[in-house]
């Protein structure tokens, strides 16, 4: 598949700016990929569009406030950016400005200190991260939310770019699907289906855009996902019973396609899948997602969900109908 499959003409103003607020009153377009029809519907109507005993699975990650503006000795001004933890209290980052950064440089902000360990090429380093208390708070003061750069306007509520169900920290980026579920709407659904959790640690390779002229040529990078042995018997309880598994995002499709779509996935560890068109899908049987960047590996994940030139379709459909894009944008169904 070349990259350029992965175009499509999209308006300045429809890239969403803030989250819709209430968080279920975003857009919701349901397409049924068998009979390529076609509802708009609103998010808070989700219960209404799902079948009977279907079993939602979301990914439950927490994303913490990794960007990190800091300070060089020299008084000049450097950014971190966490990306995920390694052994020891260190972190793969990316760091700037990189050229000038040496080995060894501590760098500081407002009560966290970022050494700067090892360069590693292409802008990213090690680095260890040292606080008088523990990380995690230490980044509630000098972090802030490391939100998309399309994404202009910094919301007032940093929670905004959270899921209401997140638990575990460790994503640089929102599994930004989750984002318009309230607890009201998760109570209804709970009243008809079964919802479990498991975990992937977001990275920014995610969102990287593809530069390749063939997609196959793109590398794409690993992510740490976790399934509870509790979740993991739902899967195949649902899967044993003709029951549907709807994944809530495409960070929820590759745990579920690593670990159920062969025999012997584990439970635990890191995936490097890369869906694409041609790719068949062995758990998951509809997906809820937001409208993706062009040239993403996202966007070629929905579309060999759903079929190329149907993605395609529906993307012009939700231009003209003036759906908002990316992640505060709106939302789709495919099932």
């Amino acid at each position: 598949m070349r990259t350029d499959d992965l175009d499509y003409r999209l308006p300045q103003e429809l890239i969403a700016q803030r989250a819709a607020e209430p968080r279920d009153s975003a857009r919701l377009l349901v397409l049924d990929r068998r009979t390529g029809a076609v509802r708009h519907r609103v998010f808070r109507d989700l219960a209404g569009e799902l079948h009977e005993g279907d079993l939602l699975v979301v990914n439950d990650t927490r994303v913490l406030p990794v960007r990190i503006r800091a300070r060089r000795a020299t008084g000049g001004a450097a950014e971190v950016l966490l990306l995920e933890p390694r052994e020891g209290g260190a972190w793969e980052a990316l760091v700037r400005p990189y050229r000038r950064l040496r080995d060894g440089e501590r760098l500081d902000a407002r009560g966290l200190a970022v050494v700067v360990l090892e360069r590693l090429g292409d802008g990213r380093a090690v680095v260890r991260p040292e606080a008088a208390g523990s990380l995690e708070e230490a980044l509630a003061v000098a972090g802030e939310m490391p939100l998309p750069p399309y994404i202009t306007e910094r919301p007032a509520d940093p929670g905004r770019y959270q899921t209401v169900y997140a638990r575990h920290p460790g994503s640089a980026a929102a599994p930004t699907a989750g984002l318009h579920f309230t607890e009201p709407l998760l109570d209804e659904l709970r009243a008809r289906h079964e919802i479990v959790a498991v975990t992937l640690g977001v990275g920014l390779d995610t969102f990287r855009p593809v530069g390749e002229q063939q997609l196959a040529d793109h590398p794409i990078h690993s992510e740490p996902y976790s399934v509870s042995a509790a979740a993991a018997a739902a899967v195949e309880r649902a899967r044993g019973e003709g029951r549907r598994v709807v994944a809530v995002g495409t960070t929820t499709v590759r745990v579920l396609e690593t670990v159920f779509g062969s025999p012997g996935g584990e439970l635990q560890g890191r995936t490097s899948l890369f869906i694409v068109p041609g790719h068949r899908f062995r758990a998951v049987d509809a997906m809820i997602t937001n409208f993706h960047l062009p040239r993403s590996t996202l966007l070629a994940l929905v579309m060999a969900f759903a079929g190329v030139e149907q993605i395609r379709d529906l993307y012009r459909t939700a231009v003209a109908e003036r759906y908002r894009f990316y992640s505060f944008g709106d939302a789709m169904l495919i099932q």
